[in-house]
């Protein structure tokens, strides 16, 4: 998901940007404060109630900054940074910094260059985590090995992308080796796509592992309507920071890169268990 134009055209200053023209003199003129503290608007006879306080703190300073920006603005996270005198805030899918005085906003990565490692992910991977965890099991569609799985991942899905269906050929492969699949729906082409339609009978099948194995294989959907979890799963995707299909992401909360053959997949997610073993945030410190 793309940031709001402003905040792109405002990447410099949010000061700046959260200004807001001066009324004009006969706006200005027609609002007539009240006895309560109100201000009515003679031309519109409307009382409107005076803006709430923004608190006097770092994190009240970067949201009114954010807020100034664009009002419309979900602010989905926002925690203290990695780096002093800055708020980290995760705005659809992706992470910013704003300065605990609501001045300046940073966009990017933040790397740490002494533990090699992507401080930026840390917040995100918490985002995910609680995300996921909204998730019922009873609205994926599993595949797992018999016995105790090694490692789960969740997999955010499409039936029309090629990766996807590349994965899915390797499914048996993956279930071999102790990885259990657990598929989330994600379709590309929007909420009002034959896509979306296509996903949602999928999920109506009475057999849902089938009907998700026939459609990556190219055969037709049979139409299927029913109460579905395919557009919270979409919404999750977006929220979470989706930008392609397939998206691995561990219990954990960490984004794999794409898609990954099987052994690639076990190597990557046991390199990972042993770094979560190895200090406290490391776990959330993103997959290379």
């Amino acid at each position: 998901m793309k940031l709001p134009l402003s905040v792109a055209l405002c990447v410099l200053s949010l000061s700046a940007c959260a200004q807001t023209a001066p009324p004009d003199a006969k706006a200005k003129a027609a609002d007539q404060p009240t006895a309560a503290g109100e201000t009515k608007t003679a031309a519109a006879g409307e009382t409107k109630a005076p803006a709430a306080p923004v608190p006097n703190t770092p994190e009240g300073r970067a949201r009114a900054a954010l807020q100034g920006l664009d009002p419309t603005i979900q602010i989905d996270r926002m925690s203290a940074a990695p780096i002093p005198g800055f708020r980290e805030a995760i705005v659809g899918g992706q992470v910013l910094y704003v300065s605990d005085d609501g001045k300046y906003l940073l966009q990017g990565s933040l790397f740490d260059m002494q533990q090699k490692r992507d401080l930026s992910q840390t917040g995100i991977s918490v985002l995910r985590r609680d995300e996921l965890a909204k998730i019922p099991q009873k609205d994926k569609i599993v595949f797992a090995p018999v016995g105790k799985a090694k490692h789960t991942v969740n997999v955010f899905t499409d039936i029309e992308c090629g990766y996807c269906r590349k994965l899915h050929q390797d499914i048996a492969e993956y279930n071999r080796l102790g990885i259990a699949i657990e598929y989330l729906a994600f379709p590309r082409a929007g909420t009002a796509s034959q896509d979306f339609r296509d996903m949602e009978s999928v999920w109506c099948s009475a057999d849902r592992r089938k009907a998700l194995t026939d459609a990556k294989g190219g055969q037709t959907v049979a139409p299927k309507t029913c109460t579905n979890p395919v557009n919270m799963q979409y919404q999750i995707g977006q929220k979470i920071g989706l930008q392609g299909t397939p998206m691995v992401v561990t219990r954990e909360g960490i984004a794999l890169p794409g898609y990954l053959p099987p052994a690639a997949m076990l190597q990557t997610l046991d390199r990972l268990e042993e770094q979560a073993k190895g200090g406290g945030d490391a776990k959330a410190a993103g997959a290379p």
